[in-house]
């Protein structure tokens, strides 16, 4: 089996050259690796402005459409990347991480970073799902 893109209608088509997320066949495993996701509305207008919070649990809901558009769930990630503008917030984010990933427990890597490709991102996540 080929190399497969998903990209759910649920979000915003991709319209350069990538793909929300890509479903590798590997022996007997898939994995899933996720584009770094924003919070963004479908028609790719940044929301929730200043609310770490609420971005963050927007960006979660996308990675989970990705997911459930390749048979998976949370439960599958093995490496989760969370990029935020302000390390003050890490608390926060840590929180929403921590309620979501309570039983498969990924790796994980946190960091602060300067900026996003779109003013107003306070937070990006992508990752890496097996089953």
């Amino acid at each position: 089996m080929a190399n497969k893109k998903i990209n759910p209608i649920s979000l915003r088509i991709p319209t350069k050259a990538y793909s929300q997320g890509v479903l590798v066949p590997c022996g007997d495993t898939n994995l899933l690796f996720v584009t770094g996701q924003l919070p963004q509305n479908i028609d790719g207008k940044i929301v929730h402005l200043g609310d770490i919070d609420a971005q963050t649990r927007l960006v979660f809901s996308r990675i989970s459409d990705i997911l459930k558009e390749a048979n998976m769930t949370f439960d599958d990630v093995v490496k989760i990347q969370i990029f935020i503008k302000d390390i003050n917030n890490s608390k926060v984010v840590s929180a929403i991480r921590n309620e979501l990933f309570a039983e498969s427990k990924p790796a994980s890597t946190l960091v602060e970073v300067s900026g996003f490709v779109k003013k107003d991102c306070e937070v990006e996540i992508d990752v890496v799902a097996a089953k």
